[in-house]
């Protein structure tokens, strides 16, 4: 594997991030690329060393099993899935997606969209990534219910 064949994705367990991540198993499958599967955590804004119930370390396990378990749903319904890293970093989400995705082929993220028009707009993090990535990204929306 070489670092230009590399798609990177990010996955938080989100219906957009599930599809940006079937979306990029689909694109590696056609130009036999390594998908590394990115997610990124932080302490939350009320958390606290003093009280806080929660080590650092379940933290970063819940960030790890939610990768982990995406990434095993979305490989097991392919028929010849392409290899797949995943890297689980503490830090700023879009950040860390940059970073990751420095030297890589493609860099794909799911959107939640914002504001009055859910599912028009792109979010935050894909917005970052749109105008500071290195690499091209794709922006997948994942399908809306009817119901």
């Amino acid at each position: 594997m070489t670092e230009e064949n590399r798609i990177v994705v990010g996955v938080d367990g989100s219906a957009p991030s599930l599809a940006a991540l079937d979306w990029a198993l689909g694109q590696a499958e056609l130009t036999g690329a390594t998908v590394e599967a990115v997610t990124a955590w932080e302490y939350p804004a009320f958390y606290s060393w003093e009280g806080g119930a929660i080590s650092p370390r379940e933290f970063e396990s819940a960030a790890s099993q939610t990768v982990e378990e995406a990434v095993d749903r979305a490989v097991d319904r392919r028929s010849s899935p392409p290899p797949v890293r995943t890297k689980v970093t503490q830090g700023d989400s879009a950040q860390v997606l940059l970073d990751t995705a420095r030297d890589a082929e493609l860099l794909v993220v799911g959107s939640r969209g914002h504001g009055g028009f859910v599912g028009a707009l792109i979010g935050s993090v894909s917005h970052r990534c749109t105008h500071h990535s290195r690499c091209p990204v794709v922006i997948v929306h994942a399908a809306r219910d009817t119901e």
